[in-house]
């Protein structure tokens, strides 16, 4: 072994355990209930058998007296019967197992069963008579294959219920006449919209009210065009609007996003169609979203038979999509083959596509099998439990790539083949199940009198409207309960139709009708012509805001050295963008742009997405100033020159790590190591939003390319990517600051991870891997960290066994623990 560890199984249970009324035998690798478990079994009234290997629990019901069981974490299949006997029972763990049915008659047996968590499992359905459970008030059943709830109407004491990652469409109406706490994401939802649900019990319940009025059945879809530049998205995407090839200019091309509604056979699609110079990636999360139907153009008459060629056309763009909105549907489509040599060339590259599509898909499917595999053949797989859920979550996402299609755009009926290939994939429930929905006839209605309103010019055509106004305008034309209309306005933003940001507090009074608007404001400062769009503002704009042209050269010059964007410079190019728009109030302008320290709604919204953040650019940080004393308001010696609002800094714009590597120094044997591994990699963007969220959180630090440096008093925290063996990282070092400093190390490390899992939520099929490798010089082995997340979020994890002092890797070097792993968390694994 790796580790010596004592054995902290039943040996450890003496006398004073068999008259305990509370019994943990959590973690201790058991197959079968333990002998002690009945000695004075009348007096037991909690046992936790989490995190073992139980397939069964026989003899359980003699417990009669329990009150609370847990049973997660384990290896049971079918739901024990014995359980209807424990008549006191009242709190039940019996999630993350294999639960594929729960037999009749078990519930109507438990009437004093308040708590009972059954998600992570495979139930397909509910025993009908689980709504004789009477004192039932919490259920959480999410992460099953659950189509229907009708089962659960009648809990009349229930109030937190948890659905997530199911396979329901409809959800009954008395569901919801007492619940406090509804989750429901995940689910191909028709009635009502998960659009709907996501905005919680006060959402729901109105619609189901409107409901009543008036209902009808639509057909919705988001539908997404990707792609490398030039590839051919705009081309595709207007000329399906139009029913015939419409030509694209090169000056014409898609800057930032361009929306388009288009109507096609009764079926509604949103298209957003993305520009793809990799400037703009990172504002793509702003709008990308689930269930979506994704267009991937793919240029052929640039693409070779090369792997570099495949990554930069195709798997680049699959796998991203693949970690972002695993649900999708993905349709590619071979652009510009009228540029292709001849049909041969075409005929190559298309099964080139299709078979290297194919391994890639394959690829992954069996790289989560080995990794299950290997967490399985592990000394105890149940300390890997939440990971394993996770490897199976990711397997059961359903991404479905389409067969590539042939499309040359400038034939009228290749357009009109990609339109009904478009029309019959849509419609197919098998690939979008959630593109029909009913909706109340309200909803309709209050979208189109908001479109109504803005050509009768009641509403400023630039689309930018204040919520109260918005509110009286409808109050003043009918009867119209506001707390249902921010319900409409909540389900038209989530679906794309306009843009309300409630949850950021400096924006959730605007409401852009057409989002478009918004677009464009995004395409003043994130564009791939930045430098020349600074370099064309006029001088009389210059001299108006008595600006030098050596402050127009600094601004650029900041730019392309570090990613840093004036605050007037952005002012201008917004600005510049505003006047397209027919929009000169000056008013707007600057809660749009912003003025002196306040920032406008536009940066507002890119900081809150972490697009960007504040910087300092006119003085650099002084490592020796004095420390900062919490009882002691802090004063800058000079404000003139400390201006955190005086420019914005975009990550990932960013060339080098220069700045980063002369604070950090020498890495150092020495250093608090560790290393957080993605699969399949990191996702793009990804690193750089992590920066943005941690900076904001301490806010001495240096930014590089790919390199990022904290302090918090005394201690020094690295943060960089890194590739180990092929495979992307995120490494997290920090300097060696003496024994009495590891803990604020460690605190350092659990904060950066604590926003890096808060980030991955967004990419629902990615997996991590934590390890701290071995500190010896060449070594290769690693200490792989167990089920690490109740650490990261809660600052402890449960820890059964008694940490060692040291421990030893499988080559033999040893090190103390507290340098590999936190306090609260441990493994005796090593590799």
């Amino acid at each position: 072994m790796a580790v010596k560890r004592i054995n902290y199984g039943l040996c450890c249970l003496g006398p004073s355990e068999q008259g305990k009324r509370e019994r943990d035998y959590a973690e201790r690798k058991l197959k079968t209930l333990p002998k002690l478990i009945w000695d004075n079994s009348k007096n037991v009234t909690k046992i936790d058998l989490q995190k073992n290997r139980l397939k069964h629990v026989h003899g359980i019901s003699q417990l009669a007296n329990l009150a609370e069981l847990n049973l997660s974490r384990n290896e049971i299949v079918d739901f024990p019967q014995e359980i209807r006997d424990l008549h006191q029972l009242k709190t039940l763990y019996i999630n993350q197992n294999n639960i594929k049915c729960i037999p009749l008659d078990v519930f109507p047996s438990l009437q004093h069963l308040q708590f009972l968590k059954l998600s992570t499992n495979r139930l397909v359905e509910l025993p009908s008579d689980i709504n004789q459970c009477q004192s039932l008030t919490y259920l959480n059943v999410s992460n099953n294959c659950l189509k229907d709830l009708q089962a659960l109407v009648g809990l009349a004491k229930l109030q937190d219920l948890y659905v997530e990652k199911n396979r329901l469409t409809d959800l009954p109406e008395e569901l919801f006449e007492n619940l406090t706490m509804f989750k429901a994401t995940g689910n191909p939802l028709r009635k009502p919209p998960e659009e709907v649900c996501v905005g919680g019990l006060k959402d729901i319940r109105s619609y189901f009210t409107m409901l009543r009025d008036s209902s009808s059945t639509i057909k919705s879809v988001k539908t997404m065009f990707l792609g490398s530049s030039m590839a051919g998205k705009s081309t595709l995407c207007r000329s399906f609007d139009k029913c015939h090839p419409v030509k694209v200019d090169e000056a014409d091309r898609t800057v930032g996003i361009e929306i388009k509604e288009v109507e096609k056979r009764g079926v509604r699609f949103l298209c957003w169609d993305f520009a793809g110079q990799e400037e703009y990636y990172i504002t793509h999360h702003v709008f990308i979203t689930p269930q979506a139907f994704v267009i991937l153009a793919i240029d052929l008459s640039s693409y070779d038979l090369t792997d570099d060629s495949f990554k930069e056309h195709v798997s680049f763009w699959i796998s991203n999509i693949q970690l972002r909105v695993p649900d999708s549907v993905v349709l590619p489509v071979g652009t510009h083959i009228d540029l292709c040599p001849d049909k041969m060339d075409i005929d190559q590259k298309k099964k080139d596509i299709d078979s290297k599509l194919q391994d890639m898909l394959t690829e992954r499917e069996e790289t989560l099998q080995q990794l299950n595999k290997k967490l399985q053949g592990s000394d105890d797989p149940s300390l890997y439990s939440d990971q394993m859920d996770e490897l199976r979550r990711l397997r059961d996402y359903n991404l479905k790539v389409l067969d590539l299609l042939l499309v040359d755009c400038t034939k009228p009926e290749d357009i009109q083949m990609f339109q009904d290939h478009i029309l019959r994939e849509a419609t197919n429930k098998e690939n979008l199940p959630s593109i029909e929905r009913t909706l109340p006839g309200i909803y309709q209605e209050v979208e189109g009198e908001i479109q109504d309103l803005l050509q009768n010019d009641e509403i400023p055509q630039h689309g930018r409207v204040t919520l109260s106004d918005l509110i009286n305008i409808h109050i003043s034309q009918g009867d119209m309960n506001p707390e249902n209309l921010n319900c409409i306005l909540r389900y038209l933003h989530r679906i794309g139709v306009i843009v309300w940001y409630e949850d950021i507090p400096s924006l959730k009074e605007d409401v852009f009708v057409k989002p478009s608007v918004l677009i464009s404001l995004f395409k003043a400062i994130i564009r791939h012509d930045l430098v020349k769009q600074i370099q064309d503002i006029p001088k009389q704009e210059l001299r108006r805001r008595r600006i030098l042209n050596k402050h127009r050269e600094t601004w650029v010059t900041d730019y392309e050295e570090k990613a840093t964007l004036h605050n007037m410079a952005i002012s201008i190019l917004v600005q510049k963008e505003l006047k397209k728009l027919d929009l000169h109030d000056e008013d707007i302008v600057d809660e749009i742009v912003g003025r002196g320290s306040r920032l406008g709604s536009l940066m507002c919204l890119l900081q809150h997405f972490e697009v960007c953040l504040p910087a300092k650019i006119a003085s650099q940080l002084n490592p020796e100033a004095p420390e900062f004393r919490p009882s002691q308001r802090w004063v800058h010696p000079n404000p003139d020159v400390y201006d955190p609002d005086s420019a914005c800094m975009f990550p990932s714009y960013l060339k080098n790590n220069d700045t980063v590597l002369k604070m950090w120094g020498e890495d150092k044997l020495s250093d608090l190591n560790v290393h957080i591994y993605f699969i399949p990699e990191i996702p793009y963007g990804f690193f750089h939003r992590l920066i943005v969220k941690t900076c904001s959180f301490y806010p001495v630090h240096w930014v590089g390319k790919d390199h990022c440096c904290f302090r918090s008093g005394n201690t020094l925290t690295l943060v960089k990517t890194k590739t180990v063996n092929e495979d992307q990282c995120i490494e997290i070092r920090c300097k060696d600051q003496g024994q009495d400093e590891i803990q604020k190390s460690w605190q350092m490390v659990r904060e950066i991870m604590n926003r890096m899992d808060e980030l991955t939520q967004e990419w629902p099929g990615l997996v991590q891997y934590v390890h701290t490798p071995c500190k010896e010089h060449g070594c290769s082995a690693y200490f792989p960290w167990r089920d690490w997340k109740d650490w990261v979020c809660a600052g402890s994890g449960k820890n059964s066994s008694v940490q060692e002092e040291k421990m030893t890797c499988n080559n033999g070097h040893t090190r103390r623990t507290e340098l590999i792993y936190p306090t609260g968390l441990f493994s005796s694994d090593c590799t």
